[in-house]
Parts: structure tokens; C-alpha cells; sequence
């Protein structure tokens, strides 16, 4: 027999440099915890949102020591017990010889393995466990929804708030029970008290008590398991088409469920008996009728049931769970009031009563006047390029929508705040001062009417009604500093900025130009936000934090120094109420004079009964946002409310929660752990309430939903017959889905002025043509109300991908892509929106811009698409487009049927360059009339057009850029004058 092996020991040396290093580790990580720690502290502080800081950290801190203490203590209890009921004598069989010198080693070092078995399994539990806080929160907070399920009679509550958690708690005590009986079997093997190659009995009698206790309480949880799988039926997606409880649920599964309980119950007695009886025949023949009970009545039947009694005649079998499914879908997305309106039932597709039309058209002053021309998805390079100012300052690739009342007229406006842009410094201002403290913030709010353009030399421009800096115009900005906003980042990590000087030091932030000189204006933060880094120690904890000496070596760090960071609106918002997910478009609005990002937060749950399940992010995935990248998280939910409405002071970084929805039970729940964070609704003033939207990705969800349950009928869901599907999107290549708009406008059967409402058209399932428009309200008075256009199902109304197919195939149109899509330019189509006419049809109306190739280019509108009934309009403006289509005059409501604006007053227009003296036709017109340019010039003048376009984009001059764009229409007008044989228009 060969003497144990010895394990080596370490020297003294050895031991002092791993501990040394350890103990440097250690330091190191507890330094760069604390140092997060206390900056996220100091940011809440300043903030006012403490409640939220503590009341998180000690929920986790909770849960973690709970979950360790409970899981590592009681793991290492379980090993404790059976070393100290380990045999004291063994046989020595070979089995146990091998085992001796792991017992020699681990034994003058148990209490160390064991301590550290237990600090390691506590860990990982803890760590497991506080992620969990909003878990306990909600069910420590619960309130009751005041609806019952209709199969169990309990309120939702229990399965929003009570069954996660329950679930979590036996999740956790299989996890414990597992750790325990894995920690027994190996010390009761290694001591002795298991002997698998040993010859006899393979069990102690200590061993064999406490494995049965082990197992025991194992079956015993499986018990309270299956009895909680009872009410997770709810959730089942057997049904296929539908979510929660199927006939095959309900009358199998769930009396198997009931019987498996019991058969667990006995198992769970028989393990506990074994303690007494200690024979493992009994309790093995339990758990084996258990498996047996379980495969055949928990499996087996169930798939009996649905092969041969509800597959046959499913529709009928499942029809009253198909109802149950559909009135908790649309409750779960908030979609159980929406109004449905048959809409144009007496129009046949393109068979339209355009007289009908055309007398709406006349009578119409909410729809027509408010057709918007400017897409804030493609205007970005324009607002860039001619209200940029400085490359200092940026604008966000998605320009946003908003209305204001001027002079008691309410229009909708593209609005965009003129940010920091920290990615765009060049190399000599891109120094840590410069960064850092003196490019610290954004100037200037901008907007232009949505249904304007500028009509003067250049043309095709928005028409800026606030602009520049100073901001003028005709919205009132009183502090228009953009300290906050959602470009003050660099490759997605936020930028700080340090700002605050002593009184009467020279202020070193760079504000603006200075008016009519190349100087500048520099301006000192006075705001509210920011963290105070005056003292020495705050100084190291951000230098800690940001890995930055600077903050301990620089000047520009003095006693009166603030920290702005966590800078982007939505960071911020969900960073101040981290239970709530967050709308990914905040956007800009001048409240009481003062820049203000609004945004939209969602209260969800995964839990609610009966409802359809969504992936959050994919649901809010279209053509602008693409796949898999939108702002929300791709987390499975089957409720949302917008039960909060959040605003930022982009000038103070302020953060205010406000209760939107008064009803949401989640909402009450969380108010009720973090009381005092979110404010009443009525503390919202009544500005602050006109400029809120009905938010997009709530938008997106919903019409996704209704393209399904919009149908009442279990038997005509079950057959699918009438189903709907959102658009792709006909302005790209992609498939993707067609993000829905805000327009102004009237809404069917409504009296009053246009309403501010987002709007989607929706196709028939694999169909192109259209099914139904849905809009939902943003206006103060009737916000959230959700309208459904209903067509007739039985006519082919062109859907989106139809109607630009018949833009594109026009020849006029045909003809102008090919001269737009050049070496130096390229046509871009704007948004293309579905308007409803009166009760008649639809109205398609889509704006054409060009945009050159060249380096400093921008979109310009040319033309104006639209669509009614099939007949296509194609003209300069929406007036002459509309008269093309309905007759001479049906323009006038059109905004754009007279000066819509002049060139604005911060340049003096330029001269069109003078064109190439067209030649002499070479053909007469075979009518005899006044002849016309021969086709040779006019296309050597559209060249010299383009040329002339070319050399004014390269040279970046905007005013040139629009006077050859001016001359490009000119040569485009007599090349098709030349083509028809007419007069040609001059082409100057």
C-alpha cells in the first residue's frame, strides 16, 4: 500500500507576495466600487432623486444578503452535517485507501473549504438574488387591478405581482436543496459515509437520514411547483395562435397538475418516512410513480387531448379561450376603447366619386392646409447645413414633429435643438480643455412649418420661423443653452463637462459668434445642474472615476467647479426612474421659454394573463430605427401603460416625473415604493400638456396588435380571414416595417379643427392593398383615443408599396428621376402620407426632394407627389399636384397655393447664374407654331446645369447651390417643352 501523498506547502515568502497581491486586488476593486458608488450618489443627489438611490441599493442589498446567507449558510450546513456524522471507523477497501489522502488534505483545512464553499455559493446567490429587486418591490407593493381571471377568480394582481415572486422563492429553494444534497454526497463520500465500490452496506445510517431529508424536501418543493404550474396555464401558448389557457389546458393539463400535486405530497412523505424506515425501496418506488404520473398524465394525455378532441374541430373547441385571449390582449395594450369607423364604403378601390372629392377639398380647412412637405427623417443635412452655424454644433439624423399655437394658429412644425456635437471637434480643439471645458454646451432652438417651404430665389428650403443665434423667430426662447441633449456623447459614451468659475473670473465657455464680427461669445454655467467639485477629496473621487488627472492638475478646475454628466435626456430618465422603460425619441419643446426635452415612460410586465406576448425591442423596430437597434431593450413583455410623462431642462438637466396614466396598477405599485418621485398629473402645466405626443414605440406596439385582434369573432381569429400587416416601408429597399407619422389634421366623424395625431396605414395580410388607417390622438382633450378606419374588405385600395409603384412608373416622374439620380445628384422620397379625405377616400401625399453628391449637399423639395383614386399628381407644389388630380382650383386649400415664404433675411439672395443662350431649333414644329429649342440644346443646357450645380456644391455655397438648382428646373422644363414640340419656357 503506497503512503499518502502530502500536498506541498507554501513558503513564507510565497505566502506574504499572493497575499500582498490579493489583498492589492481586493483593494484596488473595493476602491473603483466605491468610487461608482458614491459618483452615482452624488448624481442623484443632485438630481433630488436620493429616494430612488437608497431605495434600490437597499432592496439589492436586501436580497443579496438574504439569498447568500440563506443559500451558502445553508449549503454549508448541509456539509457540516455530514462531516460531523462521518464514520468514524472504514474499511479500508481500495476505494477508501484512494480517498485517504484527500481526507488528510482537506482535513486540517476544513473550516477554510468550508468557509470559503459557503462565501463562494452565497456570492453567486446574491448576486442572482438582487437582481431581483423590482420583483419584491412590486409584490411587497402590490395593488389589486380590480379584474378577475376568469378561470381561477383571482384578481391580476396575483399574477403581475404575487406569482414572479413566488416563483423566484422556489427557484431559489431547489437551487438550495440541490447545493445541499451535491455538498453531501461528495463529504459524505470522501469521509466514508458513501461507499460505492465498497463491498456491504453503501450507506451509513446518518447518511442515509440526512439524503432522505435532502430528496424529500427536493419532491416536497417539486409539489408546491406543480401547484404553481396550475395558475402558469395562463401563460401557456399551447393554443398557438393565441396566448393562455387552451381547451386542452384547461381540461387536462390542469387536473393532471392537481394529481401530480398529491403524487408529489406522498413522494415528498415517503423520503421523510425513511428516516425512520431507512430502507430506500419505499421512496424509490414513489418517485418512480411519480415520473410515471407525470410522463403519462402530465405529457401523454394532454397530447391525446389535443391530437384527437381539439384538433379535429379546433375553432369551436377553442373559441371561448380565443375570446378570453383576445379581450386580455387588448386590455394588456391598452387598445379596449379603440373606435372603429367604416370608412369609404361607398368608393370601389380607384373607382371614386372624385366630385365628392372635390367638394371635400373646397370645404376642408384642417386636413389639406396642414399637408405636410417637410420630412424630418431626410432634413437633418438641411437644418445642418443652414443652421449649423459653427462645427461645434450638430443636429440629430431624425429631425422631431412638434405643434405650436402662433397668433392662435395651431401647426405642426420640425423642430431640432442646436447640440453639442462632440464627435464633430476638429483635431486642434479636440485637447481635454477644450472638450471638456469650453465646448460644453449647445445653442439655439430651430423650427420650420411642416407644410411650408421657402418660395424665394433658392427654393425648396424649410421656411426657419425661429432660427440663428441669438434665437429669433416666432417661438419665444427665453434660455435657449443646450446643456443637455442627445448628442453630447462621444462613440456612445457620455461627455462630461466641467463648468463654474469663481466670481468675476472670465468666463472660458464658448456660448456663440459674436454678432456681425468672427469673434466669440464665452459664457460661465449658472444653472442648477451639475455635482460642486470644489474640494479636494471630490476632485479625486472624479479623477478616480474617470481615470483623468486633469481634474487634480488643471486651472480650470477651481473651488467654484461643477461635473456635468449622465447628459442625454433619456440616460437620465431612466437612470432617475430605473423601474420604467423609456420611449426612444425624446423630443424638444419651448415651455415657459425654456428648452425642455419630453419624454415617454412605459410601466411593463411579462406576467399579465392571457396576453399575447411581444419582444419589446423587435415590436418597435422599423424602417428609421432597423432591426435589433431600437432604443428599448429586447425584453418579452404582454402589458404596457405610458403611465409617465418625463421631462428634462435641457439648460439645468432637471428631471420631472409626472403620472400620465392614473389607472396603471404597475404605475401604483411603484409610486408606492419610491413615494414622492413621480409627481401628480395635475402638476403639469397646461403648455407642458399641449406639446405632448402620443409616443411612437406604445404607437408601433398597438397597430402590431391590432393586426390580429382587431377582430372580435373567435372563429374569424382562429381562421385568420381578415387579417391585417403594417406596410413595409415604400421609400427604401428593405422590408422593414413603415414607421407611422404625426400629421395635423381632421379625423373622420369628429367635429372641430385638425388634430395632432400619429397615423399608420395598414395592409391586408400578404396583400398590398390597403385594409384599414389607424390614428391615435395627441390632442390634450382627446388624447390616447385610438381611431380605425375600416375599408371595405372586398375593393383593391392601393396601399403604400402600390402607390409609389405609381409615382415611380409615371412617365413625368420616370423622366425627372433619371436627371435627379446623376454623377452629382440623387432624388430622395420623403415621407409618404396616407391623408383622410371626408368619408370618401384616401389622399396620398409625398414630397420629392434632391440632394446633391458632393461633400457639403443637402436636400431640397422639387417636387410634390399625390394620389387619390389612382390619378397621380405630380407639379412644383401641392397646389398645382392637387389641381391636376381633382381640377383646376382644388389647390386653394393647399398652404403652398400662394407665397408660402420668402428667402430668409440672414443672406442676400443671389443672381441665378446666367444659362447657355439655348441654339436655333433645327426642325421646325410640324404644327407650323412658334418653333421651339432643338432637343441638342436643351440637353446641352441640362448639362450645363448639372455642371453648374456641381462646381457650387464643392465649393460649399448654398446660395449657389440654390440658384443652380433654380436653373437645373429651368433646363428640365424646356427639355420637355423641346420633347413635346412647344414653346419652351426660358430657362432663366
Amino acid at each position: 500500500m503506497r503512503p499518502p501523498v502530502s500536498v506541498p506547502t507554501l513558503s513564507r515568502r510565497a505566502k506574504v507576495v499572493i497575499g500582498s497581491i490579493a489583498v492589492l486586488l481586493v483593494l484596488f476593486t473595493a476602491i473603483g466600487t466605491l468610487t461608482n458608488v458614491y459618483v452615482d450618489y452624488l448624481w442623484f443627489d443632485e438630481t433630488g432623486y436620493t429616494e430612488v438611490f437608497w431605495t434600490e441599493l437597499q432592496t439589492r442589498a436586501l436580497l443579496f444578503a438574504v439569498a447568500g446567507v440563506a443559500t451558502g449558510g445553508l449549503t454549508a450546513l448541509a456539509i457540516h452535517l455530514a462531516y460531523r456524522f462521518r464514520p468514524a471507523f472504514r474499511p479500508m477497501s481500495l476505494e477508501q485507501q484512494n480517498l485517504e489522502r484527500y481526507r488528510q488534505s482537506l482535513e486540517p483545512r476544513r473550516t477554510l473549504v468550508l468557509t470559503a464553499v459557503a462565501v463562494v455559493v452565497g456570492l453567486f446567490a446574491g448576486f442572482t438574488a438582487q437582481g431581483s429587486w423590482e420583483t419584491w418591490l412590486t409584490f411587497r407593493n402590490a395593488v389589486p387591478f380590480g379584474q378577475v381571471d376568469p378561470q381561477f377568480g383571482l384578481d391580476l394582481s396575483f399574477f403581475v405581482f404575487e406569482y414572479p415572486f413566488y416563483r423566484l422563492l422556489v427557484s431559489f429553494g431547489f437551487a438550495i436543496v440541490l447545493l445541499s444534497l451535491i455538498g453531501s454526497l461528495l463529504t459524505h463520500y470522501v469521509f466514508g459515509g458513501l461507499r460505492l465500490q465498497t463491498p456491504g452496506q453503501k450507506l451509513t445510517g446518518a447518511a442515509m437520514v440526512q439524503l432522505s431529508v435532502l430528496l424529500g424536501l427536493f419532491v416536497a418543493l417539486k409539489a408546491v411547483a406543480y401547484w404553481l404550474d396550475r395558475y402558469s396555464l395562463v401563460y401557456s401558448d399551447r393554443g398557438g395562435l393565441f396566448s393562455g389557457a387552451s381547451y386542452t389546458d384547461v381540461n387536462a393539463l390542469l387536473p393532471a397538475k392537481t394529481i401530480l400535486v398529491f403524487a408529489a405530497a406522498f413522494c415528498a412523505v415517503a423520503f421523510f418516512a425513511n428516516v425512520v424506515v431507512r430502507n430506500f425501496r419505499l421512496p424509490a418506488a414513489a418517485l418512480v410513480l411519480l415520473l410515471l404520473s407525470s410522463l403519462v398524465i402530465g405529457v401523454a394525455y394532454p397530447a391525446i387531448v389535443q391530437q384527437f378532441v381539439v384538433r379535429p374541430s379546433a375553432d369551436q373547441r377553442e373559441a371561448a379561450y380565443i375570446e378570453r385571449a383576445i379581450t386580455s390582449t387588448r386590455a394588456a395594450y391598452g387598445l379596449t376603447d379603440v373606435d372603429y369607423v367604416d370608412f369609404a364604403q361607398q368608393t370601389t378601390g380607384d373607382d371614386v366619386d372624385t366630385d365628392a372629392a372635390l367638394a371635400e377639398l373646397r370645404a376642408d380647412d384642417a386636413t389639406i392646409p396642414n399637408a405636410r412637405l417637410l420630412d424630418p427623417n431626410v432634413l437633418a443635412g438641411t437644418f445642418t447645413a443652414r443652421q449649423q452655424i459653427r462645427n461645434v454644433y450638430g443636429f440629430p439624423e431624425k429631425l422631431d414633429i412638434d405643434r405650436y399655437t402662433i397668433n392662435g394658429e395651431t401647426r405642426d412644425y420640425v423642430v431640432a435643438v442646436r447640440e453639442l456635437d462632440s464627435g464633430s471637434l476638429s483635431e486642434n480643439q479636440d485637447t481635454w480643455i477644450n472638450r471638456h471645458t469650453v465646448y460644453t454646451h449647445g445653442n439655439g432652438f430651430v423650427a420650420a412649418p411642416a407644410n411650408q417651404v421657402v418660395t424665394g430665389q433658392e427654393g425648396g428650403e424649410p421656411n426657419f420661423t425661429s432660427r440663428d443665434l441669438p434665437t429669433t423667430g416666432d417661438i419665444d426662447v427665453d434660455q435657449a443653452r443646450i446643456y443637455y441633449g442627445e448628442l453630447i456623447q462621444n462613440g456612445g459614451q457620455d461627455v462630461y463637462s466641467v463648468v463654474g468659475a469663481p466670481e468675476g473670473a472670465e468666463p472660458r465657455e464658448f456660448d456663440r459668434p459674436e454678432d456681425g464680427s468672427d469673434g466669440e461669445v464665452n459664457n460661465t454655467y449658472d444653472g442648477e445642474g451639475g455635482v460642486a467639485i470644489g474640494s479636494f477629496f471630490r476632485q479625486l473621487t472624479f479623477a478616480i472615476h474617470y481615470r483623468e488627472r486633469n481634474f487634480l492638475l488643471s486651472g480650470a478646475v477651481n473651488d467654484a467647479s461643477k461635473v456635468l454628466y449622465v447628459r442625454d435626456p433619456r440616460q437620465r430618465v431612466e437612470k432617475a426612474a430605473p423601474f420604467l422603460e423609456v420611449d426612444g425619441d425624446p423630443y424638444p419643446a419651448v415651455v415657459d421659454g425654456r428648452v425642455t426635452w419630453i419624454l415617454d415612460g412605459y410601466t411593463t410586465s411579462d406576467a399579465y394573463p392571457y396576453a399575447e406576448r411581444m419582444e419589446l425591442g423587435e415590436a418597435a423596430a422599423d424602417a428609421l430605427t432597423g432591426t435589433g437597434t431600437t432604443a428599448l431593450p429586447n425584453d418579452q413583455f404582454n402589458y404596457i401603460r405610458n403611465s409617465v410623462k418625463a421631462t428634462v431642462d435641457a439648460y439645468s438637466g432637471e428631471v420631472t416625473l409626472f403620472e400620465w396614466d392614473e389607472n396603471d396598477p404597475v404605475l401604483k405599485a411603484y409610486t408606492a415604493a419610491f413615494p414622492g418621485v413621480v409627481e401628480p398629473r395635475e402638476a403639469m402645466s397646461e403648455e407642458l400638456v399641449s406639446h405632448v405626443r402620443y409616443p411612437e414605440d406604445l404607437f408601433k406596439l398597438q397597430r402590431d396588435i391590432l393586426t390580429r385582434y382587431h377582430v372580435s369573432n373567435p372563429t374569424d381569429f382562429y381562421n385568420q380571414n381578415d387579417r391585417w400587416a403594417v406596410p413595409a416601408d415604400p421609400t427604401v429597399d428593405t422590408e422593414e416595417a413603415q414607421p407611422p407619422y404625426y400629421i395635423l389634421a381632421a379625423r373622420a366623424e369628429e367635429d372641430g379643427g385638425p388634430t395632432f395625431q400619429l397615423t399608420s396605414a395598414l395592409n391586408a395580410f400578404r396583400r398590398q392593398n390597403l385594409s384599414a388607417f389607424i390614428s391615435a390622438s395627441s390632442d390634450p382633450d382627446t388624447y390616447g383615443s385610438i381611431q380605425v378606419l375600416r375599408l371595405p374588405g372586398n375593393t383593391p385600395f392601393r396601399g403604400p408599396q402600390q402607390v409609389q409603384q405609381s409615382f415611380n412608373t409615371n412617365d413625368e416622374v420616370a423622366r425627372d428621376l433619371t436627371l435627379f439620380n446623376s454623377r452629382d445628384s440623387q432624388a430622395v422620397f420623403g415621407n409618404l402620407l396616407t391623408l383622410p379625405l371626408g368619408g370618401n377616400g384616401l389622399l396620398y401625399v409625398q414630397p420629392l426632394y434632391v440632394e446633391g453628391t458632393g461633400e457639403n449637399s443637402f436636400p431640397l423639395l422639387r417636387k410634390v407627389l399625390v394620389n387619390y383614386g389612382g390619378r397621380v399628381g405630380y407639379a412644383d407644389t401641392l397646389s398645382d399636384a392637387l389641381d391636376q388630380v381633382f381640377g383646376a382650383g382644388a389647390g386653394e386649400a393647399a398652404t403652398d397655393s400662394g407665397d408660402t415664404g420668402t428667402t430668409p433675411d440672414t443672406e442676400e439672395p443671389t443672381p441665378p447664374t446666367e444659362p447657355t443662350t439655348p441654339a436655333e431649333p433645327t426642325t421646325p414644329p410640324a404644327d407650323g407654331g412658334t418653333p421651339a429649342p432643338g432637343l441638342d440644346a436643351a440637353v446641352a443646357e441640362l448639362d450645363a446645369a448639372l455642371q453648374a450645380l456641381s462646381d457650387a456644391q464643392r465649393s460649399g455655397d448654398f446660395a449657389a447651390q440654390g440658384a443652380a438648382l433654380a436653373r437645373l428646373q429651368a433646363a428640365v422644363e424646356a427639355y420637355e417643352a423641346a420633347q413635346a414640340g412647344g414653346a419652351a419656357p426660358p430657362t432663366g
